[in-house]
């Protein structure tokens, strides 16, 4: 099973980056088949900047992901959920969530007026938070909404301690968490979500199951953590380079910019392996057995030639039934 994953790519003010990252995926998508066809593009949330405009969907989606070959699944990230305002009223011009929810929640596969003339159908999930069950993984997506550090209400997360448990009876799997606000960052900008933190570390306590890698985006780089628990060793990931416009740099440790592997001062077991923030990219994500493959591909600057090719920035191997870090 072979699936591409990756975040924040509206191409809000310069949509150069994300048609850079799109035709790097159509490349790969067509190119890298040894492995098998790519079987889908998990998108973690902000599909269109700012505001999750129905106006903005056609530009920022439809247009950019028009050749794109595999369904585009999602959640929803902060921006999507956030409505503009009327200036009069300050109320919202439409509801949070509107075109996100009829672009991704349809109830039958059409294709919508944001669509425009791409082929595109919208998709069917049930809800902004949802599991996709897969014949070698399972997909637990989040909503934490709107406000910076992100927020989960009870009822969700009692869905999620529910979803854990159900999981974890299927061993065969991996398990991935989907969310849009990271649990670990060492960028400059965000830094990890507490909240997240402590939503994931009480679920997985209530649950008994912890996901083998939790994909997140928000922080516009990649990076890639390492956790261990009791010798397991489980992965982090931010994933949020892929598309829009400005990206956001890694902190600096003792006046100078961190250099991976560094373990984390205020939790040392944790620790950044490896980290991209001065390109674009996307993430290939490959199941075979119980080994999970994944390759974060920076894709190429906009002043570069065009001819120049999408380069692996970083590669990791875990054995997901024994949570060991193979390479």
């Amino acid at each position: 099973m072979v699936f591409h994953i990756a975040g924040d790519t509206g191409g809000v003010r310069d949509p150069a980056p994300q048609q850079i990252v799109s035709a790097a995926m159509e490349d790969d998508a067509e190119r890298n088949q040894s492995g098998g066809e790519v079987a889908f593009l998990y998108h973690l949330g902000d599909v269109v900047y700012y505001n999750g405009a129905t106006s903005e969907y056609y530009p920022q989606f439809y247009l950019p992901y028009e050749f794109c070959p595999a369904p585009i699944l999602s959640i929803p990230g902060n921006h999507d959920g956030d409505p503009m305002l009327a200036p009069e009223t300050r109320q919202p011009l439409e509801p949070s969530l509107s075109a996100w929810r009829r672009n991704f929640c349809s109830e039958t596969r059409v294709i919508t007026p944001e669509a425009g003339e791409a082929p595109r159908q919208a998709m069917i999930q049930p809800n902004p938070y949802w599991t996709l069950q897969t014949p070698k993984a399972n997909f637990i997506g989040l909503y934490t909404s709107v406000p910076e550090g992100g927020v989960v209400r009870e009822d969700q997360k009692e869905w999620l301690i529910g979803e854990l448990k159900h999981a974890a009876r299927e061993t065969g799997k991996a398990l991935f968490v989907c969310l849009h606000h990271p649990v670990f960052s060492a960028d400059s900008h965000y830094s990890g979500s507490v909240a997240m933190k402590s939503l994931l570390d009480e679920a997985v306590q209530a649950s008994g199951a912890h996901p083998d890698i939790v994909f997140s985006a928000h922080v516009h780089n990649y990076q890639r953590f390492t956790r261990v628990i009791d010798d397991q060793q489980y992965t982090y990931i931010v994933a949020g380079a892929g598309g829009y416009w400005h990206l956001h740099s890694m902190a600096k440790f003792m006046g100078a910019k961190v250099t991976a592997p560094f373990r984390q001062i205020d939790d040392p077991s944790v620790v950044l392996e490896n980290y991209v923030d001065d390109t674009h990219g996307f993430m290939r994500v490959e199941i075979e057995g119980d080994m999970i493959t994944a390759r974060y591909y920076a894709v190429r600057r906009p002043q570069d030639s065009p001819g120049t090719p999408a380069r692996v920035a970083d590669l990791f191997q875990l054995q997901f039934k024994s949570n060991k870090l193979i390479r």
